[in-house]
């Protein structure tokens, strides 16, 4: 187990994390709101990528357990309690939920970053706060879904009804497991459907967590089932299943493309959020300010802070991280100059339960050596390493410091593909639409982030760029449940959040009644 473990079964451990807190780890599948055993006797041993060493191990599903985690959803959905609760009764148990996440807050955060290696301040203070936002927020829509009515004239009336699809399977990614497990359960639950949720391999503890709280929540056995395992084995059984009705997932691009093609076999509903390559524009009139560094409001300031946090952020494992930076040649110096000059000061890789530690480990030894390999190959192909964060990097732990690189070519590894690494380019462009096409030229379209003076051009540019979100003189800020999530091209199918995320997740019953007509 670990070093923190106090006592531990095959079902739930005892432990005690390195921020001191103690509490009990689930280490089974959820399913039909009990904990169960893997029938293979399979498991997968989670560890902490600050230090290298075993958390847990947990128990993972094959084949027949998906079979038994969607037949109690399937029977949780056409029978029982949760086919005929009544809708505001649906948002109250999520609203329940939310408070129960609310309440278990400090230790799902420390789950979190024991487990996944991101910052501790950020766990606390973004991704459980993102999970209780989300979760009042569907919370809130439960009982305020309705169809519409059409005139037929008086010899008919015709209405539609939002019906729930039936049984979703939703595979979440392992950099933001709460976060995507709000983003899923929400809509989801809030439409009346049941679920089976596949945490990923690589971070399950927090989710299993969640899935206790569920229980406590209220909710109806097998409305919500979680289980662990890998993709090849329950990621593909669950995606292949004849009996899942639609299947939501955020991940990698070829895993999503597997995905669309094993969901063929019922012509599942998808939702699929699977990546990106996102650039950041900044224009030269940024720099047009006053020219003082150490004024916070300073346009140029500014555009370097949201650049960094937008490339860099959770070490730069972020969907979104708007990495491909293109600044105007008149500023493309100096935004360097200051920019490398922000890393140096603002960046300490370390413990991610310090509370001054900016950036956390890699999720893996693997992970580490293919963003190395990506930037190895940025230097062959003529990039240039223009800084570097600060400071001795732990020996062990997944680690790997924040790089700063100029002279990127377009058609290079690093500009054209998902990096998922702390990593960042700058390449010039001469004009808007120089910076148009170089910002749209990718297999990808998730998001974007530009910066300037001009409102006009700001306008335009937001219009002319082929993604899903763009943010304007900001990047990676705070979106929140009202924002729809989602992008174009090969970042995915759908979208989550808002209003839209729930319509993901209904059918359209059209209904005709003949109150006259004659044949």
């Amino acid at each position: 187990m670990t070093s923190g473990s106090a006592a531990s079964s095959d079902l739930h451990a005892q432990l005690r994390a390195p921020n001191g807190r103690s509490y009990t780890q689930p280490l089974g599948l959820f399913i039909n709101n009990d904990f169960v055993r893997a029938k293979s006797g399979a498991t997968i041993t989670s560890i902490n990528p600050a230090d290298e060493t075993a958390i847990a191990t947990v128990h993972a599903a094959g084949r027949e357990d998906i079979d038994d985690a969607v037949r109690a959803a399937r029977a949780a959905f056409e029978h029982g309690a949760w086919r005929d609760m009544p809708a505001r009764r649906r948002g109250q148990l999520l609203w329940r939920l939310a408070q129960l996440v609310e309440e278990h807050a400090e230790t799902l955060a420390t789950i979190e970053t024991w487990d996944n290696g991101k910052p501790y301040r950020a766990a606390l203070a973004e991704d459980v706060v993102d999970v209780v936002d989300t979760l009042r927020y569907y919370a809130g829509w439960a009982d305020k879904l309705h169809g519409q009515t059409i005139d037929g004239g008086p010899e008919n009336v015709t209405y539609t009804l939002l019906e729930p699809i039936g049984v979703c399977g939703q595979i979440i990614p392992w950099n933001y497991p709460l976060s995507m497990a709000g983003w899923k359960l929400g809509p989801a639950l809030s439409t009346g459907n049941t679920v089976v949720l596949k945490a990923s391999e690589l971070s399950p503890l927090s989710i299993l967590y969640l899935a206790q709280l569920t229980r406590d929540a209220g909710f109806p056995p097998g409305v919500i089932n979680i289980v662990n395992g890998t993709g090849p084995s329950a990621g593909a059984a669950l995606s292949a299943h004849p009996d899942v009705d639609k299947l939501a997932f955020t991940g990698s691009t070829a895993t999503g493309q597997t995905i669309m093609q094993t969901a063929a076999v019922n012509m599942k509903r998808l939702t699929l959020e699977t990546g990106g390559k996102s650039p950041t524009i900044v224009f030269a009139d940024v720099g047009e300010s006053n020219d003082d560094e150490d004024d916070e409001d300073d346009a140029l300031t500014q555009a370097v802070r949201w650049a960094h946090v937008g490339a860099l952020s959770n070490s730069g494992q972020n969907c979104t991280a708007t990495s491909r930076i293109l600044v105007q040649a008149p500023l493309h110096d100096r935004f360097v100059a200051r920019w490398a000059a922000h890393l140096q000061a603002s960046t300490r890789l370390g413990d991610p339960f310090d509370p001054l530690t900016s950036h956390g480990p890699l999720i893996s030894a693997a992970a580490r050596a293919r963003v190395r390999a990506c930037v190895q190959r940025a230097l062959d192909q003529g990039g240039r390493l223009v800084a570097l964060a600060p400071g001795p990097v732990p020996a062990k732990g997944f680690f790997l410091a924040p790089h700063l690189l100029t002279d990127v070519e377009p058609r290079s590894d690093l500009f054209q593909h998902e990096t998922f690494g702390p990593v960042a380019s700058v390449t010039a462009f001469r004009d808007e639409q120089h910076a148009l096409r170089l910002a749209n030229d990718s297999r990808y379209g998730l998001a974007a982030a530009v910066f300037t003076r001009d409102a006009a051009r700001a306008t335009r540019v937001a219009r002319g760029l082929r993604v899903g979100i763009v943010w304007l003189n900001a990047s990676n800020d705070v979106l929140g449940p009202r924002v729809p999530f989602g992008g174009v091209k090969m970042s995915g199918v759908g979208r989550e959040l808002a209003e839209d995320g729930w319509r993901e997740y209904v059918a359209v019953k059209s209904v005709v009644r003949n109150v006259g007509r004659r044949c």
